[in-house]
């Protein structure tokens, strides 16, 4: 989802640019808190001991990341540092620490589903429609960053979380080609060849969220 799409409206313009500031400085240091948080908890104190551990939005902002937020709907914020040295399953709890962002971002996005579907409930005039587009931009852009982040190369949490499952040679001749399937996979994103599968698992994401956080409400229809 592009910010400056054809027929967009300046109302679109406003509620994204908030959406993008919300999940910038709010959600961004959730996703890397969550790293953070669940090394600590499997034994890696890392991120503590470098003051990342926190939701403070300076100590986790990116500006390149940022923009890519509100341009592509994708983006990141500064790594949480992480010793896996420290673990007792090295693999597997790198792989638990960096499910830990995506997840944040589809519970941010739950959130932002029950209170898009409470806001539902009263009658606000034209600010209804305002919240409305506000909360699906910030739903969407949350999916958005989880499905970005799983996607399964390197630096992305999609990679660690997949390194727990790939035999230890086929990682050695993905490290060996390292740099090349990186930059291949993320000129694909740029070109939009990816764009219909990503958009499409969305999609289902985001319908499923919708669908599960109308369920509270179903008695007040």
């Amino acid at each position: 989802m592009w910010l400056f799409s054809s027929g967009i409206t300046l109302m679109d313009v406003i509620m994204r640019i908030l959406a993008v500031l919300i999940i910038v400085f709010l959600i961004l240091p959730l996703h890397e808190c969550a790293h953070g948080w669940v090394a600590s908890k499997l034994g890696d104190p890392t991120a503590k001991l470098t003051g990342r551990l926190t939701l403070n939005p300076l100590v986790h902002f990116d500006p390149l990341g940022a923009l890519g937020i509100l341009l592509f709907s994708f983006g990141w914020a500064k790594p949480v540092p992480v010793n896996a040295s420290n673990f007792k399953n090295p693999r597997r709890d790198m792989a638990i620490t960096a499910a830990a962002g995506p997840i944040s971002n589809l519970l941010a996005a739950v959130f932002g589903g029950l209170l898009a579907n409470f806001f539902a409930l009263f009658n606000f005039g034209a600010a209804s429609v305002w919240i409305g587009t506000f909360f699906s931009y910030y739903i969407v852009l949350n999916i958005g960053i989880a499905v970005f982040n799983l996607i399964p190369i390197a630096p992305l949490d999609g990679f660690r979380i997949a390194e727990a499952f790939i035999p230890e040679k086929f990682l050695i001749s993905y490290y060996k080609y390292y740099n090349i399937i990186t930059l291949s996979v993320f000129l694909l994103l740029f070109l939009g060849v990816l764009t219909i599968p990503l958009v499409f698992l969305e999609n289902i994401i985001y319908n499923f969220v919708m669908w599960l956080t109308s369920l509270p409400f179903a008695f007040f229809a």
